[in-house]
């Protein structure tokens, strides 16, 4: 009897056992020599089965097959390149499937080769992925229109769902949703069975939804539980598919639960603008109480009508311009730190220019209210001009830390940490003012000349030296304002003269010389500012705005927080 291994491939020897050395070798009493022929046999087909199996040519063949649909300058063959693309597995795929949208996939007609170049220009062949030794002279731009470009994005969509990183898995799933591709649906359930990260595995759901939803296949059952998802999910996308399921023929019951889903998402997001509209109308009023605060200390108590406020809130926006042009020459990689060495600098420079002011003008023309409105104004114009011939006239560019840049959603809600930045800064900013009034010594002389003026100077109080430091405060708030307002307003010369009338209205609507009064205020325009100007448009809306106000003042001419004290009701 005799055993015979036929060799899979030429060139491995034969091996033939008799019955007798078979029964040794497998009884365990062959010769060590037999042992280790046989062995030796057998690692030397699994050698050659491993490197036929490992060896380039056979898994570039895949590769190999769709780069050469490349080459026939048709869609169909393109279309089918990118699907066999998807399929190979190979790393540079995704590099591949970017050339070819963005038309940086070339192809050499008469070598029948594939190139790619990234986005510095550079060459590479896209067999192996390595940089081209050299650039044949007839390469020409793979050719693609609108269908494939949504499907290399379909494609690329279902790749990245496979990410290591959370962020581009929930991207691709974000960007399956809004498609509706049904080719995504494989590798959306295989996704969804791996995912272990709860917010991408909602989206994933979410994307899985959206397409489920206007599968033509799709059964009732499925389709259900698609509006559900989305009518949980609730934004406009989810309310525009929901809508456009209603054009087609469906069950009863489908089209019952799509009028419900409607209805509850509409009904959401008239709460959900309501609720923008109060936010934006709370990042306006922190703007307002930020430029009129400090005009409502110096007009409270110097009663001075101070035209050149605004211009103290340019000075602190171009401070802001300095100090991030310093870093960026000296120390790029501490711009994230330019707004909190602004502040305090913004302060001091607003505060010097105000005290400087007061000191040189105002302080002549006490009791004239006219007179200074004038003396200001002409300041406020030297002021611009000064600032035009330092800078020039043109825009400046103040940038973000990194810290204030994106938005993050709250049920639905967007909001900008820039935004909400300011919003907390000015907070701070009035609680830190409310805190030195109420409990440092400057505080309490500022109150009492407020409220009656000789009779703190007969108890000793220099009114001279309370009104300069008190316009000097002012003065240093308008700059802090200054800082904030060039992370959401164009940084120039007129920068001032688009919150003078907003801060004077806010003053005299919350009551003069009145810090409560003026918080109130700041915000209460704010938010009736964002509420009218999708009704009337925002010129219409501040004309209507301030018609309110006017016959409020008639009302109540002191606002709405009025000042007590003899002098004052006197």
């Amino acid at each position: 009897m005799q055993a015979r291994c036929t060799p899979p491939a030429q060139g491995v020897p034969q091996i033939r056992l008799s019955g007798r050395n078979w029964r040794h070798f497998s009884s365990g009493t062959a010769t060590a020599g037999g042992r280790r022929f046989l062995i030796s046999a057998f690692c030397g087909i699994l050698a050659v089965l491993l490197v036929l199996l490992a060896s380039p040519a056979a898994r570039a063949a895949p590769l190999d097959d769709a780069l050469a649909r490349f080459a026939a300058d048709s869609f169909p063959e393109t279309e089918k390149a990118i699907e066999e693309l998807a399929a190979s597995g190979e790393p540079q795929v995704e590099a591949l499937l970017r050339a070819l949208a963005d038309r940086r996939l070339m192809v050499s007609a008469s070598e029948k080769t594939v190139f790619y170049s990234d986005e510095t220009g550079k060459l590479f062949d896209a067999r192996t992925a390595q940089p081209a030794s050299r650039s044949p002279d007839d390469l020409s731009a793979v050719r693609v229109n609108n269908r494939l470009r949504n499907v290399i994005q379909g494609v690329l969509s279902s790749l990245a769902l496979f990410a290591a990183d959370p962020r581009r898995r929930m991207q691709a799933a974000e960007s399956i949703f809004k498609s509706q591709d049904a080719d995504a649906l494989t590798p959306l359930e295989t996704a969804l069975a791996k995912e272990k990260d709860t917010a991408v595995r909602r989206m994933l759901e979410e994307a899985r939804a959206s397409v489920m939803l206007m599968k033509p296949d799709a059964g009732p059952a499925d389709r259900l539980a698609a509006i559900s998802i989305l009518a949980d999910r609730g934004d406009r996308i989810a309310l525009g598919q929901i809508r456009s399921l209603m054009g087609r023929e469906v069950s009863p019951e489908v089209r019952a639960a799509a009028e419900d889903a409607i209805e509850r998402i509409e009904a959401r997001l008239q709460l959900l603008g309501m609720a923008q509209n109060v936010w934006y109308g709370i990042s306006l009023g922190s703007v307002l109480l930020l430029a009129a605060i400090g005009l409502a200390i110096t007009f409270g108590v110097m009663g001075v009508i101070n035209m050149a406020h605004g211009e103290m809130v340019m000075l602190g926006a171009y401070t802001t311009f300095v100090v991030q042009e310093v870093l960026r020459a000296y120390a790029p990689e501490q711009f994230d730190w330019s707004l909190p060495l602004a502040v305090p600098l913004a302060f001091l420079v607003a505060a010097l220019v105000g005290i400087a002011i007061e000191r040189g003008v105002i302080r002549m023309l006490y009791s004239r209210p006219l007179e200074t409105l004038l003396a200001t104004w002409g300041i406020s114009l030297i002021l611009q001009q000064a600032v035009r011939s330092a800078f020039g006239s043109s825009n400046r560019q103040v940038g973000a830390p990194s810290y204030m840049s994106g938005a993050f959603d709250v049920y639905g809600l967007s909001i900008t940490y820039g935004r909400l930045c300011i919003v907390v800064f000015t907070l701070v900013v009035f609680t830190s003012l409310v805190v030195v009034l109420k409990t440092t010594p400057l505080g309490l002389q500022m109150r009492a000349v407020t409220q009656n003026r000789r009779m703190a100077s007969a108890m000793g109080i220099r009114t001279g030296f309370v009104d300069a430091m008190t316009f000097g405060l002012g003065s240093g708030i308008a700059g802090i304002a200054g800082v904030a307002l060039s992370q959401i307003d164009n940084v120039s010369p007129n920068l001032g003269q688009s919150y003078i009338i907003d801060s004077f209205m806010v003053v005299v609507f919350g009551g003069v010389g009145n810090l409560w009064g003026t918080f109130v205020s700041a915000f209460a325009l704010g938010i009736a500012n964002k509420f009218l100007e999708p009704i009337a448009g925002a010129v219409l809306g501040k004309i209507l705005i301030l018609v309110l106000l006017i016959l409020f003042i008639q009302k109540r001419p002191r606002g709405l927080f009025a000042l007590k004290g003899r002098a004052v009701e006197a």
